[in-house]
């Protein structure tokens, strides 16, 4: 019998939802605030080029994202890179991008690299993150790496992408971080390969976007959402324009906090479920060069007075001609939602992010900045405390034929669009009522 869906998002999730339930032969509709679908995966112009407004790197590993480029014949335009990995630690940068770069590293005595490097691969080696959870991310790593190590490497990483939550976060956090990293390795190959697109992910969204469009889908882009309601014919969704579509399923795949204010008639302790999962945001300059600043994809920040959380040179990655030339480069810096920084201007952010780029890097100069734009989004990750999985809502709410399903229920992960696609797969055997196997078709 073929149902009508609405799914309320049209990020990455959404999309591959609506992907899912059409194969199934069901009738989906996607409704998207933005005018723009992808979510943290979409695109914005960059000047004279268009590029991804967030950060993202593809894995030769990551098994789900690879089969979305196959079914939507994009796959021969993906290209791995081998990348260099540089830490900035006490107003110096090393690169710590292979063995004997870790062997040399200097922050760190032979001692501390030799747990370090022990923690990496027993981490690597654990199959059962669930027993993590239950421990808290710097006490395990105390154990493992010694107090020396943490307070150089481990806190300040951790730090940079939780913040002050790092207190409350579990042992899984960092060993799913691991896991990803080693999973090429795994599969047989000798080196992990970090890659990209031709394009970015605006290339990958517009063809799935054509895709699901010619094969039925309706997508409705600028529809923002007022309130989702069951009642007896089935639930409703009431479009902020006045308009009120009927469903037989109604999917939101929004953060647990914002699905609730969606979601009027929830029960009073579902509600408070939905609202008390702590989620982290982030504050995403793009930043367009004349040159590059160094060698490093990525390098991590372990000096406290830098204002951003980490430098990640695209053009290290991707190739220069991508961007006419010039180089690309994000500063992140991951913050709670209610954080100062998002009522900040743009030419504020611009100030105080500039200035450190210029107490970093000797050669660069402010004059070599040719685009700054700033991006932000308060809901990217959920913070992984302890017994995390025990807290996460159910993806079936209360009201009859709505669903809940968002980031927070990646419970054991760190939140790419790999593990964005694999939550769609793993969804659908709840959401459509059918197995595992023909969820994957």
């Amino acid at each position: 019998m073929s149902d009508r869906i609405g799914i309320v998002g049209g990020g990455l999730l959404g999309l591959s939802l609506a992907d899912r339930f059409r194969r199934l032969g069901h009738r989906p509709t996607v409704f998207e605030a933005a005018p723009h679908f992808g979510g943290m995966a979409s695109a914005w112009s960059l000047g004279e080029f268009r590029w991804d407004r967030f950060y993202h790197v593809i894995l030769l590993s990551d098994a789900h994202t690879q089969a979305l480029l196959l079914q939507l014949g994009i796959d021969r335009d993906f290209v791995g890179v081998q990348t260099k990995t540089g830490f900035y630690t006490d107003g110096r940068f090393h690169s710590m991008s292979n063995s004997l770069e870790f062997l040399k590293f200097p922050p760190l005595g032979l001692l501390s690299k030799l747990r370090l490097g022990f923690t990496i691969w027993y981490a690597s080696k654990l199959k059962d993150w669930k027993s993590l959870e239950r421990v808290p991310v710097i006490d395990w790593l105390n154990s493992w790496s010694g107090t020396k190590t943490v307070e150089k490497i481990w806190r300040p990483l951790l730090r940079s992408k939780l913040g002050e939550s790092l207190h409350e976060a579990n042992a899984a956090f960092i060993w799913a971080t691991i896991q990803r990293m080693y999973a090429a390795r795994r599969s047989g190959l000798k080196k992990e390969q970090f890659g990209y697109v031709r394009g970015g992910y605006g290339r990958i969204l517009d063809r799935f976007v054509q895709f699901l469009t010619e094969t039925g889908v309706e997508l409705r882009a600028n529809s923002p959402v007022r309130a989702i309601r069951s009642g007896g014919d089935g639930p409703t969704i009431e479009l902020a324009s006045g308009d009120v579509r009927h469903f037989d399923r109604v999917v939101v795949t929004a953060a647990p906090p914002l699905a609730a204010a969606m979601l009027p008639d929830l029960e009073s302790a579902e509600r408070g479920s939905f609202e008390s999962i702590p989620y982290q945001g982030i504050v995403c300059p793009s930043v367009v060069l004349k040159k590059p600043l160094g060698p490093y994809y990525v390098t991590n920040l372990t000096d406290d007075w830098v204002p951003f959380t980490g430098v990640i040179e695209m053009t290290a990655l991707v190739d220069p001609a991508e961007f006419g030339g010039k180089h690309l480069v994000y500063l992140p810096k991951y913050v709670p939602p209610g954080d100062p920084i998002f009522a900040e201007s743009d030419d504020s952010i611009r100030e105080r992010f500039v200035a450190a780029l210029e107490r970093m890097y000797p050669d660069f100069s402010r004059g070599d900045v040719l685009a700054f734009q700033v991006a932000r989004l308060k809901h990217v990750f959920p913070i992984p405390t302890l017994n995390y999985s025990e807290r996460v809502p159910p993806m079936a709410t209360s009201l009859p034929g709505v669903f809940a399903v968002n980031s927070s229920h990646i419970v054991n992960g760190t939140l790419n669009a790999n593990e964005t696609l694999q939550l769609a797969e793993r969804a659908m055997t709840e959401l459509s009522g059918v197995s595992r196997a023909e969820a994957v078709v």
